[in-house]
This record gives C-alpha cells, structure tokens and sequence, in this order.
C-alpha cells in the first residue's frame, strides 16, 4: 500500500472556515482562562458576563430597534457578534466542532464568500426569528448554532441536489436536521429548554435558501427553476 509521506496529518481546512472559528477559539480561550483564574485577576471571572453584555442579541433590544428603525444603529452589531460568545466551554467546544466539520464539507464545494455569505445571513435570520418572532421572550441569545445550522442548511442542499441527480428520494437529504431536532426535542423534554430552537430553525432555513445563490452555478439554477414554471 502507498503512503504518501509529505501528505499533512490532518485534513486541511478552507481557510474561510478557520477564519469564522478563530473569533469563537480566541474568545472561547481568554474567557475560560479568566473564568479559571490564570489570566486577569479576581476581575477576570466575570468576563464571561461582561461579553454576554456587550455581543449578545437581546430581544427587547432588537424589538425597540424595529420599532425604531434600527436605533441605535450601533447595537447592530449584535444580529452577528452574538455568534462569538458561548455559555460555557463545553458549549464553545461542540460549536467550534461542528462549524470546523461542517465548513469543510461546504467550504470544499462552495466559494469562500459563498460560505460567509450562508453563515453570517444564516446568524441574522437566526437572530431576527428569536428576537422578534417569540413574544415576552426576554433571555439572550449567545452561541455559534444557528449559523451552524445554516451550514447545515447548505450541506442539506449539497445532498438535495445530488440525490435529484440520481433521481433519489430528496427528502431523505433533510434527515440530518430531523435527526438534531429530535434530539434538541429529547433534551427539552429531560432537562428543559429555551426558545434556541427558534434561532437555529431559522439558521438552518436560512442557509438552505441562500445556497440556491451562492452554490456555484446557483443563481443561474434559481432562473432555470422559474423559467420551467
């Protein structure tokens, strides 16, 4: 059997997909390094807290910035910056995981702007559909997931278009987000749930739609579609 000596260790990585993960890594680090008491002082055991203030999306914000156009324009920032902090490290850790596995898988098919595109749009759909779509909610959002379910809305995609090829059943590509759904459905029934769900839902719609654009050759599927109906 051949083996090829100067091939790297690990699978390499569209560089796209490292420069989504890094902002979760870094943050991921200071803040379990400061929670842990080896950086920053006493103070530091409340950054946690201090990052969930400054980038989480919080829904009576965002509903008194629809009412109001969108002022203060500068807290705006938080339909994507929500993305970078996490509840725990635990909760990084499947984060970071999920979006390296899953950027890989799309990232080696898809341009690089193609899955920025998917996965930013994917977090503000994810952001807008929780903020504004649940009344009374009042709990912030934080974490990676609804983006990543908006890559896992593109590889749906991927698996849709290629079962059409061979003339497969395509329902069969949406059994990865039943299967995660069923799950998030068990563990709120166990343990107790928010209304996250909604935000990755929405994430997942998102970057399923948005791959008919940005796929390659996928504006050009999109107009071939409506001139067939």
């Amino acid at each position: 059997m051949n083996q090829d000596h100067n091939a790297p260790p690990l699978n390499p990585l569209p560089p796209i997909v490292w420069l989504l993960a890094l902002p979760m890594i870094a943050m991921e680090v200071v803040l379990s390094l400061g929670q842990a008491g080896l950086v920053g002082g006493p103070q530091a055991i409340g950054w946690r807290l201090q990052a969930v203030e400054r980038f989480a999306l919080f829904p009576e914000l965002l509903k008194y910035q629809w009412e109001t156009g969108g002022y203060p324009l500068e807290e705006l920032h938080r339909l994507v910056s929500y993305v970078v902090v996490h509840g725990s490290f635990t909760h990084a850790l499947f984060a970071i995981v999920m979006l390296l596995a899953l950027g890989k898988m799309v990232g080696e098919v898809f341009r690089w702007w193609g899955v920025a595109v998917v996965f930013f749009g994917s977090a503000i759909a994810g952001g807008v559909a929780y903020g504004l779509l649940v009344p009374g909610l009042k709990t912030q959002l934080i974490g990676g997931y609804p983006a990543i379910y908006g890559l896992i809305g593109a590889f749906t995609f991927l698996l849709w278009t290629r079962l059409a090829l061979v003339g497969a059943n395509r329902f069969r590509a949406f059994s990865m987000i039943g299967a995660l759904l069923f799950v998030q459905f068990v563990f709120g029934v166990l343990f107790g749930a928010g209304w996250d769900w909604v935000a990755d839902v929405a994430g997942f719609a998102a970057g399923f739609l948005l791959s008919f654009v940005v796929s390659p050759g996928g504006f050009a599927r999109v107009v071939q579609m409506i001139r067939q109906r």
